[in-house]
């Protein structure tokens, strides 16, 4: 048995106890990886614990397009064998060659390289990928994220060879985590919903759920649960906050590496320079602030709710890559609704000062739109708005919960529920509107059987705050455990122990 893990970034370190935990409680003995960022390959290369057969450093690999020669043959054969249906899919994915994040920060959108640069790149990643996997022959790959032009590749081609996959992913349920075959679904959960397998006691979990959902409803990822500060006097405090000095702290080291470590000027890095100007026109932003861009809600009001997403983030690049222009989407929305109604948008959490002045008054050149205070709660609006429109946001998922009407324009997990419509088509979309306005009818049988589902291929383990913000040692291991036991039923490895 063999396993491979995708080890992106600062996840290196906990995937790496994950594969721990794999040659402890199960005897896994040979471990290969791809992994982004040069400390995490620093760090498994040193480490004494597993004897990784092969690593690959996407840093390393990205710098050799430089000396590649574009080898059209090659470009056209792989679009052959692997292409969705074409190849710029796995280009577009990736926020670091089309937009230079990372690097820079949003809204920053200029591309770093050419498109014969770009046709390079992908071709030097595919060849190696492909390479990798037909020389490491790994039983199973691991990834908790598709959102790169290797993760995809080694996505896809890991399909047409008929290894394993495994992507973790948030269940949106409490905190738990569930193992999917497919980034579009949760798929091992949507086979046991559509088999119609729950056991009475998980049943019984997702009536109490659901119960205690409507109740007490509580944002499902612990970093969204705290203020969001938008307020010019929060961004003056934060001058001088313990915040200001870790901030400083950060541009200071970035210094340091950049002038006297090189090594570290890798193509995802960022400069001192731009560093620090993306980071104060984000604080210039905020200081002049928002509020005046704000609109006076109405909740007695006919309205439908859309909540803009993070970007450039998977939930669009990957789920829905035809609609990472949010604005024009916004625009289709308003126009199909009935002419009275209102669209409520609110900005992501998260994206608070990353959008510029000029995208918001866009918006509210939209006659019908109003833009919603970020300090308001997302469960106001969703228990009081007629329609919840996503693109794959947890919005989406909170509205079902409170038995309201869903239209989704990417692949996300709720799809496979009845009562959710999902937009193929966007001439259609005044129809489905209608249609959801006028015939919705909310089943909560089906409800209680899909979250059903999830519990039955879920544990409760956090992964993301584990990755973000780490565990005590004996709680890390004892949830990384039941992550590692997901995999291993997955695989049969107790039967082939006692065998």
């Amino acid at each position: 048995m063999k396993a491979c893990f995708l080890l992106q970034r600062r996840f290196a370190y906990v995937g790496h106890k994950v594969a721990v935990i794999l040659k402890e409680k199960y005897g896994v003995e040979n471990f290969c990886g791809y992994v982004y960022l040069r400390s995490s390959f620093e760090f498994l290369k040193n480490q004494k614990e597993i004897n990784y057969t092969s690593l690959i450093l996407d840093e390393d690999l990205h710098e050799r397009y430089h000396n590649e020669k574009l080898d059209l043959a090659f470009l056209n054969n792989f679009e052959q064998e692997y292409g969705i249906p074409n190849l710029w899919p796995y280009v577009t994915l990736d926020r670091v060659v089309m937009f230079n994040m990372l690097a820079r920060e949003y809204p920053y959108d200029t591309p770093k390289y050419t498109h014969e640069e770009m046709m390079k790149i992908f071709q030097v990643k595919a060849k190696a990928i492909l390479y990798f996997l037909e020389s490491e022959k790994p039983d199973f790959i691991f990834m908790t994220i598709v959102g790169s032009i290797s993760s995809l590749l080694l996505y896809e081609i890991a399909k047409k060879k008929n290894i394993k996959i495994f992507i973790g992913a948030e269940t949106r349920i409490n905190n738990g985590y569930t193992l999917t075959e497919n980034y579009k679904n949760f798929s091992y959960a949507k086979l046991f919903f559509i088999k119609n397998k729950v056991s009475g006691q998980k049943l019984a979990e997702a009536k109490k759920y659901l119960l205690e959902f409507r109740e007490h409803p509580a944002a499902f990822y612990y970093d969204l649960k705290s203020e969001i500060d938008v307020e010019r006097g929060r961004q003056i405090n934060w001058l001088f906050s313990k915040k200001f000095f870790q901030s400083l702290s950060w541009f200071l080291i970035i210094c340091w590496r950049y002038f006297f470590k090189k090594q570290f000027r890798d193509y995802c890095d960022e400069q001192p320079l731009t560093y620090f100007f993306d980071r104060l026109r984000r604080k210039v932003r905020s200081l002049i602030g928002f509020k005046h861009l704000y609109d006076e809600i109405d909740l007695k009001e006919d309205f439908a709710f859309f909540p803009l997403h993070l970007e450039p983030e998977v939930a669009t690049m990957l789920m829905a890559p035809f609609w990472t222009d949010q604005i024009n989407l916004i625009k289709q929305i308003a126009k199909s609704l009935p002419l009275h109604f209102k669209l409520y948008v609110k900005e992501h959490p998260t994206m608070v000062g990353y959008r510029t002045h000029d995208y918001y008054k866009k918006l509210k050149k939209i006659p019908n739109v109003k833009l919603v205070n970020p300090r308001t709660g997302s469960f106001d609006l969703l228990k009081n708005a007629k329609l919840i429109t996503t693109i794959t946001g947890t919005t989406g998922w909170e509205g079902i919960l409170f038995k309201k009407p869903i239209i989704t324009f990417g692949d996300v997990f709720y799809n496979a529920l009845s009562t959710v419509k999902h937009c193929h088509e966007i001439e259609q979309l005044p129809f489905l509107i209608k249609k959801q306005l006028e015939n919705f009818r909310h089943d909560e049988t089906e409800l209680e059987n899909f979250i059903g589902a999830i519990l039955e291929e879920s544990a409760p383990i956090d992964l993301t705050k584990i990755w973000e913000q780490g565990e005590a040692p004996e709680i890390e291991k004892e949830k990384l455990t039941l992550l590692v036991d997901l995999i291993a039923k997955k695989l049969d490895l107790k039967l082939r122990l006692s065998n």
